[in-house]
């Protein structure tokens, strides 16, 4: 993967630039030495690593102000960083940056009951705003399957989703507010506390924008009463283009379960070691669908399911009679990446999104880019909003398979594009995908979304090498 260039004179600053960091933050804040600097190397996407400049790790508002304020003035290249989940390069570290690591600032704020919000700092992780409210019957809606360690801005910048967005929406559905800090050290307040703020959808701009336009310090989110209870059943198909069917049909038919995922034999069978949940081991494909309310909706929607499955002749159907049924259920679909693993220690996960009417077709293709690139694959996703996550297994000692499964991936996110989808469903574009933006976005469209990044950062010190083709890096420089 190409990088960009080293700005000049920087790496031989590199001593004064710690130095400098060092005079204007805590001495524990710094980092400077290469054995520490050595696991911020790389993210998610791990088959691509680069050592920074420095790792600062503010712990307040104002250390990122100062922080900024001396990036800009030295024209010091800053990559925000979270948990480091990233899977698509989206805090890979470049040679002459520093990163900013956010996870020291990792408290909970504020949490407002009666309006139905909690403020958390950035660092605080996706699952821990549900436990701090889980006590009054209150949830944060968006669940990725990194919730455990993914980290709230993370989510923000790469407007995350997880396996209940299909009812509840991605991170952008759940905002309210931000607080973010410019490359200038100037701090914005974006939206408030309650919904639809006054004035243009600034806040719908920076989520999702990748540590593009600033470093978020402040997270306003709306929480959710809890359901009165969920019940998941599972569904095994003869075939991936069958259970892709069903889903559809699903779909089609106005039911919107909480969720509805989607596993392949080989996942299937993957998690089922991992988790024991009971799946179908004889089954091609799997669905979990979950459905949420009372006793009586719950049972009136399952009953509802299982007709539609039904004519789809599944090789098997199973409704949970228990919560820890439920939970083991849960258990593997969360553990999947990890558990494919045991299958494949190397592999690359993919992130795009199609219409659900084209999952029967995609999956299909998908089988035969396998077959032609002689390369596994295991399918994991979102299937209810259509958000497939391909995971192309590959051996990293092997080059040519590395640069085999790269194509594959490419060829899966173009098929994407193709039948009506785009590139990234909630992984974000980082450098994975970012030499493919000319499939979905014409070059004046490309120029568009580069105007409005120079609006924030005319130097182009934010995450740059990131979500824009490196073509066009020069003449945005």
């Amino acid at each position: 993967m190409q990088q960009a260039k080293p700005k000049p004179g920087i790496l031989d600053k590199r001593a004064e630039i710690i130095a400098g960091l060092q005079a204007i933050l805590p001495e524990r804040a710094v980092i400077g030495d290469n054995i520490s600097l050595k696991p911020y190397e790389t993210d998610g996407l791990s088959a691509y690593k680069q050592m920074p400049l420095a790792v600062v790790l503010p712990e307040t508002e104002a250390h990122v102000v100062a922080i900024m304020k001396f990036c800009n003035l030295h024209g010091v290249r800053v990559i925000p960083r979270g948990a480091g989940t990233s899977l698509s390069g989206g805090a890979l570290p470049m040679a002459d940056a520093v990163v900013i690591g956010m996870m020291r600032m990792n408290k909970i704020l504020d949490i407002n009951y009666a309006d139905r919000y909690a403020v958390v700092q950035p660092g605080v992780t996706n699952i821990a705003i549900t436990q701090a409210v889980q006590d009054e019957q209150f949830f944060y809606a968006p669940d990725p399957s990194s919730q455990l360690a993914c980290m709230i801005g993370g989510n923000v910048s790469m407007n995350s989703g997880g396996a209940h967005c299909l009812k509840y929406g991605v991170t952008a559905n759940n905002l309210l507010g931000l607080r973010i800090v410019t490359i200038e050290g100037e701090i914005l307040e974006i939206g408030g506390k309650q919904m639809d703020a006054a004035g243009y959808d600034w806040l719908g701009l920076i989520t999702g924008s990748e540590g593009q336009l600033g470093i978020l310090t402040e997270v306003t989110v709306r929480i959710l009463r809890s359901p009165e209870g969920a019940r998941a059943m599972l569904a095994g198909f003869a075939s991936n283009e069958v259970a892709g069917q069903c889903v559809d049909a699903i779909i089609s038919s106005g039911i919107i379960p909480v969720a509805l995922e989607f596993m392949d034999k080989p996942a299937i069978h993957a998690c089922e070691d991992f988790a024991h949940a009971g799946y179908p081991l004889d089954a091609e494909a799997l669905l979990i669908i979950e459905v949420e309310g009372s006793e009586t909706e719950q049972s009136e929607m399952l009953a509802r399911i299982r007709d539609i499955c039904a004519a789809y002749h599944p090789v098997s159907m199973r409704v949970s009679q228990t919560a820890e049924e439920s939970a083991a259920i849960w258990k593997g679909r969360k553990g999947a990446f990890g558990a494919v693993g045991r299958i494949s220690p190397d592999y690359l996960c993919m992130d795009g999104t199609i219409p659900t009417s084209e999952l029967p077709n995609v999956l299909k293709r998908i089988q035969a880019m396998s077959d032609e690139y002689g390369l596994k694959v295991a399918n994991i996703f979102h299937a209810g909003d259509g958000n497939l996550h391909p995971l192309i297994m590959f051996d990293a000692n092997d080059a040519e398979s590395f640069h085999k499964a790269e194509a594959f991936g490419a060829d899966i996110l173009k098929l994407c594009v193709e039948v009506g989808g785009c590139l990234t469903g909630e992984h974000g574009v980082g450098i994975e995908k970012r030499d493919l933006m000319s499939v979905q976005f014409t070059p004046s469209e490309l120029d568009q979304q580069r105007r409005i990044k120079s609006a924030f950062d005319p130097a182009w010190l934010l995450n740059p090498s990131k979500v824009f083709p490196l073509s066009g890096l020069a003449a945005a420089e």
